[in-house]
């Protein structure tokens, strides 16, 4: 059982100036970044966790997080 809701907290963009060691960050990024789901399963059991995380936990398989990510890009 997941239930997802999506986080619209402003971001502090001098913070992400003077941050130029990273890549800019894609706007599909923030959005599965800021997006936290209420899992109720396994090590996440009773924790609000970003779709990021979940996408890059041992849930997912390396080859389905690729594909889930290609289609997410694609729109």
């Amino acid at each position: 059982l997941i239930a997802v809701k999506a986080s619209h907290k402003d971001t502090d963009p001098v913070a992400k100036e003077k941050d130029t060691g990273s890549h800019k960050e894609e706007p599909w990024e923030t959005a599965l970044k800021t997006t936290v789901v209420n899992v109720e399963v396994g090590e996440f059991r009773g924790h609000k966790v970003s779709v990021w995380d979940l996408l890059h936990s041992k849930y997912i398989p390396k080859e389905n997080r690729k594909e889930l990510l290609e289609l997410y890009q694609a729109g």
